[in-house]
Order: structure tokens, then sequence, then C-alpha cells
């Protein structure tokens, strides 16, 4: 195996060190950013006996707690660093218990000399990758896709078709899949045994415990609630480098500087990025939240050839994302890496606290579901889709379902949430894909992806359901991988608070209204519960999100690029229809409609085929 060369490769992420650890039947390596104890915390690390050895990645943030807990019990350490206090906790509690008692980000493996097995496990959110392979010569795994086929050049290159099925669906492929059919991700809060070069046991070792309710009054929830984000964020401040913060001006990331100057964190350096198009910029927010606070705040505007940066990410995601906020993600980690070495960011807040819109949408059609007046509202629609046909006769005469929100009227269950997730609904897809790419995918399974998470909360209320549904399923599989990814490629490490477990175990268990108040109560809760730390009335702003301006960017700057890549070249004739694509860059161009997000997502898709020498 070539443990050289996917060092060389994973080099971004480990810019101050690298080490390799070699033995009969194992090899591991590691490339270190150095966060905590800069002088000690070499990896790979062995026990003292030298039986167990570990390479780790991401931050153990209860580390000290530990630490203090493990030297009542007997232990010496020679470091100061998290990394010993995990290997001396694997050693002594075993590997369950020492999950357990992780709170952090993380993706670690540990080999055992003596039973000659690899232990290896991932944070319960997700926030740090692992990907793994098996082949004839045994067990290789990295923190990204390339590195496996820098470890192993003959990995094949298949590509896996459920997994482009959901891509096309959902805009991320999710775990434990990977575009290419070789390539497996280990799922958040997942563990695997490896023995003989072969998996020999993988399980899930934590998640939420629906049967939780809290007791708590609203205004309880909200005192309890500045407690422990106080708290998460105090304990993703121990840092022996330069640290700041990503604030977009979103009331999640201004709720997280906040939170670090109530602690006290001086001087505060905060970091902005904003654009040409007024209506994706939030500069002027961030601004103001910057100056309440009185941070050291630094800001920049991204403009359209920042796109020039895609062949980049798509290298090191390994796999097609057609999020487009990886583009302003990538610079504001550039930006920040100019001053410091690790940001808090304000990732998971939507997840959490129901920040997105389809959540009051997928309430409102669950309650008029229940008071059993959907076939009323569908009438209805069939009523009023036939007044339109008469008063705009020129527009050309639409049959029920007239649009995209008279198809979820159609629909049933998790499909409708899937609906309103969907970037290219199922119709959609299925005009858009060739013969031979439906025949490959067969059967499209998207659907019960979804419904798999939303039965493991049946007992959850409301839109505990949903939420429970989007924070095992984007948040990991789009938010935090591109989070990753983005921010590793310039040696940042990124921290929230909003994705502490424990904080997220006592939100999940507060009653659902807490958290959307209908109409378009979005965030009740954190807002109410943080409203007096922030300028008077920012609360009451609306969310824009952190994306780029793609539609204009497509009009104005990229229709030659989009034109070339989908049209002219022939990267994706045996998966797309030309045709399809033709209509719809025609229609977006011509203003008719807005099409931009399925021809970013078809762009990222030839990117990733051609750079990835994939085999079609």
């Amino acid at each position: 195996m070539l443990l050289d060369e996917a060092l060389r490769w994973l080099r971004h992420r480990g810019p101050d060190e690298k080490g390799i650890w070699k033995c009969e039947g194992a090899g591991l390596g590691h490339a270190r950013l150095s966060i905590i104890d800069l002088s000690g915390g070499r990896q790979p690390m062995a026990s003292p006996d030298g039986r167990y050895v570990v390479v780790f990645n991401g931050e153990i943030y209860n580390f000290p707690e530990l630490k203090i807990k493990l030297e009542k019990e007997g232990e010496f350490f020679s470091t100061t660093s998290d990394t010993e206090v995990l290997l001396r906790l694997f050693v002594r509690k075993g590997f369950e218990r020492c999950l357990t008692q992780l709170r952090g980000m993380f993706s670690f493996a540990v080999w055992d000399n003596k039973e000659q097995t690899l232990s290896i496990a991932r944070d319960r959110l997700g926030v740090k990758p692992l990907v793994y392979a098996e082949i004839p010569q045994g067990f290789i795994f990295a923190s990204e896709i390339g590195a496996l086929f820098s470890l192993y050049p003959s990995l094949p290159r298949d590509p896996d078709y459920t997994a482009i099925d959901h891509y096309l669906t959902f805009q991320y492929i999710p775990s434990p899949m990977s575009a290419f059919a070789a390539v497996r991700k280990l799922q958040p809060a997942h563990a695997m045994v490896v023995k003989g070069g072969r998996i020999n046991k993988i399980w899930r070792y934590w998640d939420i415990d629906h049967s939780r309710r809290s007791k708590l009054s609203f205004n309880d929830a909200c005192e309890a609630l500045r407690e422990k984000f106080l708290e998460a964020t105090r304990i993703r401040l121990i840092s022996d480098v330069p640290l700041g913060a990503f604030l977009s001006g979103g009331i999640d990331s201004s709720i997280t500087v906040a939170a670090m100057a109530h602690l006290g964190v001086s001087p505060l350096k905060t970091f902005a990025i904003g654009f040409e198009d007024e209506k994706f910029n939030e500069l002027p927010y961030a601004g103001t939240i910057a100056q309440h606070f009185g941070t050291d705040h630094h800001e920049m505007i991204v403009h359209p050839d920042a796109v020039s940066i895609l062949p980049r990410l798509v290298q090191h995601f390994g796999e097609p994302l057609a999020d487009n906020s990886a583009i302003p993600t990538f610079y504001v980690s550039q930006f920040a890496r100019t001053q410091v070495t690790v940001a808090l960011t304000g990732d998971g807040g939507d997840e959490v606290f129901a920040g997105y819109k389809r959540f009051y949408q997928a309430n409102l059609i669950d309650m008029i579901e229940r008071l059993k007046l959907l076939p009323l509202w569908r009438g209805m629609r069939k009523v009023t889709t036939g007044i339109e046909n008469i008063l705009h006769p020129g527009k050309g005469r639409k049959a029920f379902p007239a649009s995209r929100a008279d198809e979820i009227l159609t629909m049933k269950g998790i499909d409708r949430y899937k609906h309103l997730l969907a970037f290219y609904p199922d119709r959609a897809k299925t005009e858009l894909l060739m013969p031979e790419l439906q025949s490959r995918i067969q059967q499209s399974v998207t659907s019960g992806y979804l419904e798999s998470r939303f039965e493991k909360a049946r007992s959850a209320v409301g839109i505990n359901r949903y939420l429970y549904v989007d924070m095992t399923t984007y948040l990991p599989e789009d938010i935090l991988f591109k989070v990753d990814i983005c921010s590793m490629l310039n040696s940042l490490e990124c921290r929230s608070p909003f994705l502490d477990h424990v904080l997220i175990e006592f939100v999940a268990s507060l009653p659902w209204h807490y958290k959307l108040k209908p109409p378009r109560g979005h965030k009740y809760l954190l807002k109410e519960a943080f409203k007096e730390w922030l300028p008077k009335g920012f609360t009451r702003r609306g969310k824009m999100g952190f994306s780029a301006p793609m539609p204009s960017w497509i009009k104005k700057d990229l229709s030659s690029l989009l034109h070339q890549r989908l049209l002219e070249e022939k990267t994706l004739d045996k998966w797309i229809r030309r045709d399809i694509v033709k209509k719809y860059l025609d229609e977006h161009l011509s203003g008719h409609a807005s099409h931009s997000k399925q021809l970013w997502s078809l762009l990222v898709l030839a990117e990733w085929i051609s750079q990835h020498k994939v085999n079609i």
C-alpha cells in the first residue's frame, strides 16, 4: 500500500506533520494539523506497551475531564494532547464504553497488535468523514475518497448507480454509499471492527431517544438552552492556536459569536463574505453583529469567477455534491485561515431548531391531512386551475396537478417531504435520464432512504420527526461533508456548538411547538432564548441562507461554460438527455423559469465523471 502517496493527497488536512507506522499485517498514516499540544501528540500514537496504535482526526472536547478521571484510575500521561487521552480511554474502558464517554467530533482507528483487529468509529453527528474499501489484499480507509485511490490505484472506478440516483434527487450521496461502487462511507454514530482484512462487525452506537419528553416550561427551556449552548461553546474554545468565527449575519452564526463574547473571547476575530447581488448579500447584517460585540471583523466580496474553484472542490469531494454554498464556504475558510487555524460556526442550527421553510410546509399539510381536509383542498385546486385556464388562455392549458406544490397534494407520507427536498422530483428525473441510466438504476429507492429515518422517529411528535430526518440525512451528508472538505482544503478546523450531542439530546426532548410556532415562527425557541443578547429586532429578520447567487451567475457569467460542458461535450450523453438540458438552459437564460439548481448539479456531475475518470 502506498501510504506516502495517500498522505501527500491529504497534506492540506495536516500540513504540520506526517507520520507512518507499520507492522506485519497493518500500516497506519497520519497528516497532522496541530491544534492542541503543538510539540506533542504526534501520530500514529502507540500505547506504552506497544499493543495499541491510534490514528485520530478531530477533537475530543471533554478530554480534560476524561484525563482527570483516568489519572485517578492510575493512568500517567506523557503529553497534553486529546489523542493520548482517547487512546488511554480506549485501552482502559474498551471500544464500546469508550465511545459513550466521548464528546467531540472525530473519526479514529485503533490497531490491536495482539488481536490483529482494527477498531474504527465516527462521531455522532458525522462532522468528520471516513471512507473505506474492501480490496483483495485487505481493508483500506481514509478521510477522503481521493486518498483511497492514492493508497490503492487499482481500486475500481465503476459508479454506484443507486448513489447517482440519490444524488440527482437530493444533491448529495448518503452514506454508506459513495459515488463509486467500490467505496463506502462509515455512517455517523457508527463503529466497526475489522479482522483478517474484512469487516467483522458494524453497528450504531448512539441515537436520539424520542421517548424522552421534557416537561420544562417555555421560559425554563430558554434558560436551560442558554446554559447548554454556553457550555457547548466553552468546550470548543480549547486551542493552542489562533481561533475565530465565521459570521454570515444569520441567526445561528450571530448567536455563536454572541456566546463567544459572553465567554470573554478576546480578541474575537470574525470573518464574513458577501456578494454583489444584494439578494444573497448578508454583509450588512454581519457588520451589525460585529459592531454590537466589538469584534475584530473582516469582510470580502466573492465574484462569479469564484466558480473556477469547482474542479478542485470536486477533486477532494471525491463524488458529486451540488450544494453551491461550497463555493462561499471554501472562500470564507481561505479568508479566515490568513489569521486563524480554528473557526467556530453556526452549522446545525437550522436542522436542530427548525429553520427551514419545509418544516412549516410539512407540518401544515400533515395537519390538513389529520383534519381530513386534503380531498377538499385538492378539489379546490382543480377548480382554481380551471379558472386560471379561462382567465389566461394565452399561457397554455394546464391540468391538475398544475405545479410542484399541487403535486404534493397527490402524495402520501414521506413522499411529500421528499418532494419538498428534491432537486429533481421523480417525474422530472424520469424525463431527464437516458434509458441506459434508468435501466442501471432499475427501481429508485430514494423514498425508502427517508422513510427509514422517519420510521425510527415514529414515537416523536410533530415536526420533531422531520427534524430527526434532516439531522440524520441532509445535515451530515451535505452540510457537514461540505464544511469539512472546504475548510480542511485550507487547513482550517471548523467547530460548531450547535452540533454538541448533549445540546441536541436536550432540544430533541422539547415539545415541537417550542421550535416552530405557526404560522411562520421558525427557530422560535432559539430566537426567544437569545434575543436579549442580539441587537433589538435582529431575530425578526427573514432567513436568506448561505449560498451563491447562482441564478444570476448562470445568466450573466456561466452560460457559456454550461453550454460547453453540458451541450457541446459528450460527458453526460450516456446518462442525461441533451434535449432536456437544452430546454432547462434556454428557459433559465430567457427568464421563463429558474433551473439554476438543476443545471449546477449536472455541471458538477460532468466535472466528477471527467476528473475522476469514471467508468461509465
